[in-house]
């Protein structure tokens, strides 16, 4: 799962690192959201995902498939997660400095299910800059808990988070 709040990057992540034109369910912002979907974000967005993003990434050197579900993050749609957490083996967790407390939800709700995650902290521009630690610090993370910087845009990135949460993911396995 690529999971985080509306705006985070988690369509252009996928987008980013999938080996094929992944399936998106964007649709068109409107006036019939407002005052229903709290539409936080630093940057105006005309699109969202109001089901999920599907890529698909061979990682050779691991030997896996892994297939990328990317969350809506809109709060409305929030009930879809529950839907594509069963059967995840792990989650990305995308966090935005600049609307740092929104990913509270994201953080907490992998949390509660047990299930293996890292958090990566997409890089915007004008965003203030923190250290892992300072973001591991922030958010009250167990000590297992991998924080990575990365650039959703990039695919060297995304796979670099992804391999990330293959092997945080193995880690956890080997400790139960």
């Amino acid at each position: 799962m690529v999971a985080g709040p509306f705006g985070v990057g988690k369509t252009t992540f996928v987008r980013a690192v999938s080996e094929f034109e992944p399936l998106r369910t964007e649709e068109y912002l409107t006036a019939a959201g407002e005052g229903i979907d709290h539409l936080r974000g630093p940057e105006p967005k005309t699109t969202t995902t109001v089901a999920m993003d599907f890529g698909r990434i061979t990682l050779a050197d691991q030997g896996l498939i892994l297939l990328l579900y990317g969350t809506p993050g809109q709060e409305r749609f929030r009930f879809l997660w529950k839907d594509l957490a069963d059967g995840a083996l792990g989650a990305v967790v995308l966090i935005d400095t600049r609307d740092f407390e929104a990913g509270f939800d994201a953080v907490a709700f992998f949390e509660d299910r047990r299930l293996p995650f890292v958090v990566a902290v997409n890089e915007f521009e004008n965003a203030d800059r923190y250290t892992p630690d300072e973001i591991h610090h922030a958010l009250q993370l167990g000590p297992d808990v991998p924080v990575l910087l990365c650039d959703a845009r990039h695919r060297t990135s995304a796979h670099h988070v992804l391999i990330t949460l293959v092997r945080h993911t193995l880690t956890r396995a080997r400790a139960l």
